[in-house]
């Protein structure tokens, strides 16, 4: 009686193949409803804008007074060497694939479609969360100059919380700015690079002069023993502070997403990521530098730690020109998150995977004034009412999952075949039909039966084309038992141990000696096997061939580089605190179960039975919607019952004739040559 209501294995595997189902690109990469009008500067100005505002003049200060100290420099140094890694992910996506859509579209053209939405549900809280935050810290100053009197009248007129993960008093000025750089926003591509072109030129006149500034009033006693010296939480300090410090490298991203509006995204998105990425760095380090040089780091305030170490320096006036100045760079970051927040909506939108109403562009902004509207309302709404603090360690760990998922779908990519190349396989593998003379002569066939097995005979290996995906010919005397897979089968096999390795490796090193209090032989033996797994799914990877002279970028070193983002973004996941987990964890599971029965039209799969495993939000937008409105689901062929047959010729050439079953007992007729079924009977 159960077995009636379990889901047939056929229908099982279809829908597992609709989870992991790859986007197809359009043959003309360049057409868009978009505004292409943004060149090499203004991508580079949009990403220093989205990289240069709170965390400069907010977190410089909070690391370095409850995290790292003066050694804020290093953890500084590490976030920026890790968004390298990830910059140049993101670099070669952008210009190969000019869409907007970010890591969720990078995702999407390599991994598989769930895994697509899952990053992209993540990128629109970390802009969400992001353009908050800043809204939060941007009131925060404004508030500074004045004395605090904006936040006292709050409090006394309208009252205060005591709420955990919630604000002390509502913030109605943060929300007021988002609602006004929402307006502006709106108006168009151009209005939003010509605004922020005018605050990045204020905000970089207002850094030259905090570095100048800053020197000349250094101290090097304060980073000497009797203030704590230079790293006085330690290399467990430096590494909690580097994870925070990730907010501050989250602009990069603006720059891939804005790839649809760029003239010539092949050659202006890497270098905008390179330029901007650069200057950023650069500019938090010596910034640190300064600001840790000028008062001892234990005394620093946390909510304007520039502005404050300039009053108590005696230069209130230099103070006051910081507070100013800063209030420009976080206008840029907020421009930056609400740029690219509607343009995330809008590329899951027009794949089918969120609500069609927000891929609806304005014909004469040419904008998606839609979501740039409701999201700008959602995001003034989280700035009014949570804590900054909160917001910010929520950020880091979105962000580093979607560097990693980026950094993954790089070698999956990269090992996979272009778009039109005839795939030739592996020695010994699974070969396509020879052609041969008659009408089908040139035509590609794949197999997915007994077949695909047959060796053809007297085929020259020596002339064989290796294609993307295939073991190299070095490695087929070793590793000649691969040869039976599909071309980049092994390698996304491969991804996934070095991932799960990475994780079990990465635990170790985190939680090993303090939370698990493993003694020193099972902790320095679980090192060394999860390394090994690591390296050795590093070296199977390599053992493939890979694409080759394209003429877009592409990222040195694969897939080490790749596989280096993917260890140091997961160690940096683990840092983060275990309060920053159960809140990622509140937003990925906490909603009441869903009851509804799915049924898919082109299938008999009922999903009721699945409903306990559906609480997540994101699982009940996809489920609920995005799977059977998804563009792929559209072009896939209506479910069709087929039968395949493969005629053996003398030749030794195979021919494939497939045609439905007929509902009659009587089969069809077939030559008396040698006829093969796809069960194997003859």
């Amino acid at each position: 009686m159960m077995a009636r209501w379990l889901p047939r294995s056929t229908d099982l595997t279809r829908f597992c193949q609709k989870l992991n189902r790859v986007k197809t690109l359009e043959d003309d990469m360049m057409e868009t409803s978009f505004n292409r009008c943004l060149s090499t500067i203004d991508l580079t100005l949009l990403g220093i804008g989205g990289m240069v505002g709170s965390g400069l003049y907010v977190l410089t200060g909070t690391v370095a007074k409850e995290m790292a100290g003066p050694a804020v420099i290093v953890s500084f140094i590490i976030a920026g060497f890790a968004s390298l890694l990830a910059a140049l992910c993101y670099a070669e996506f952008g210009a190969r694939v000019p869409k907007t859509g970010s890591a969720y579209m990078f995702t999407y053209v390599s991994v598989g479609e769930i895994w697509a939405f899952l990053i992209g549900w993540n990128v629109l809280l970390e802009y969400m969360i992001g353009g908050a935050a800043v809204a939060r810290a941007w009131s925060g100053y404004l508030d500074s100059i004045f004395n605090h009197k904006i936040k006292n009248f709050t409090e006394t007129h309208v009252g205060t919380w005591h709420v955990p993960f919630l604000a002390h008093y509502p913030d109605f000025l943060a929300a007021a700015i988002l609602l006004v750089a929402t307006a502006f926003i709106s108006f168009g591509a151009k209005v939003s690079s010509w605004l922020n072109h005018m605050f990045s030129a204020i905000s970089m006149g207002v850094i030259l002069f905090i570095l100048i500034m800053g020197f000349i009033l250094a101290q090097p006693k304060n980073w000497s023993a009797q203030e704590g010296g230079f790293a006085p939480y330690g290399l467990s300090g430096i590494m909690a502070g580097t994870a925070t410090c990730f907010y501050a490298f989250v602009g990069f991203d603006v720059i891939a997403a804005s790839s649809e509006e760029a003239r010539n995204p092949q050659r202006a998105v890497p270098r905008a990521i390179a330029f901007s990425l650069g200057l950023a760095t650069g500019a938090y380090i010596l910034v640190s530098v300064v600001l840790t040089l000028m008062v001892p780091w234990h005394t620093l305030d946390p909510d304007s730690a520039l502005a404050d170490a300039f009053y108590r320096r005696g230069y209130a006036w230099a103070g006051f020109l910081v507070a100013a100045g800063s209030i420009c760079a976080m206008n840029t970051v907020l421009l930056s998150n609400l740029f690219s927040l509607p343009r995330i909506v809008y590329a899951m939108a027009e794949d089918g995977l969120f609500f069609r109403v927000f891929s609806r562009v304005h014909p004469r902004t040419q904008v998606p004034v839609v979501g740039i509207v409701v999201f700008g309302l959602l995001m003034a709404l989280l700035a009014l009412v949570f804590d900054l603090e909160a917001l910010v360690q929520f950020l880091s760990i979105g962000t580093l999952l979607a560097y990693t998922f980026v950094a993954a779908s790089i070698i999956v990519l990269r090992f996979q075949q272009q778009k039109g190349d005839v795939p030739a396989p592996a020695a010994g593998g699974r070969p396509s039909p020879e052609p041969h003379e008659g009408p089908s002569a040139g035509e590609l066939k794949e197999y997915e039966s007994f077949s695909d097995k047959l060796q053809l005979v007297g085929r020259d290996k020596s002339k064989e084309h290796r294609e993307p995906g295939q073991l190299k010919a070095s490695f087929e005397p070793y590793l000649e038992f691969l040869s039976d897979f599909y071309p980049g089968e092994v390698v996304t096999v491969a991804v996934v141990t070095l991932m799960v390795s990475a994780i079990c490796l990465c635990s170790i090193l985190v939680f090993g000696s303090t939370h698990l209090h493993l003694p020193t032989w099972s902790y320095s033996l679980l090192l060394v096997l999860f390394s090994l797994g690591f390296l050795l799914s590093l070296l199977l990877i390599w053992a493939h061939e890979q694409q080759h002279g394209t003429q877009t970028f592409q990222i040195p070193l694969v897939p080490l580089s790749p596989a280096l983002s993917i260890l140091l973004n997961i160690y940096l996941m683990l840092k983060l605190s275990y309060m920053t987990w159960l809140r990622f964890a509140i937003w990925l599971l906490l909603v009441p179960l869903w009851r509804h029965e799915l049924r898919s039209p082109s299938t008999s799969l009922t999903l009721s039975g699945l409903r306990s495993v559906l609480p997540c939000p994101w699982l009940l937008v996809y489920f609920g919607y995005g799977i059977w409105h998804s563009k792929e689901n559209l072009r896939e062929p209506r479910e069709q019952r087929l039968s395949a047959r493969y005629v053996v010729f003398p030749s030794g050439s195979l021919e494939e004739r497939v045609q439905p079953v007929q509902p009659s007992a009587q089969p069809a007729s077939l030559p008396d040559t040698g006829t093969a079924t796809a069960d194997g009977k003859r």
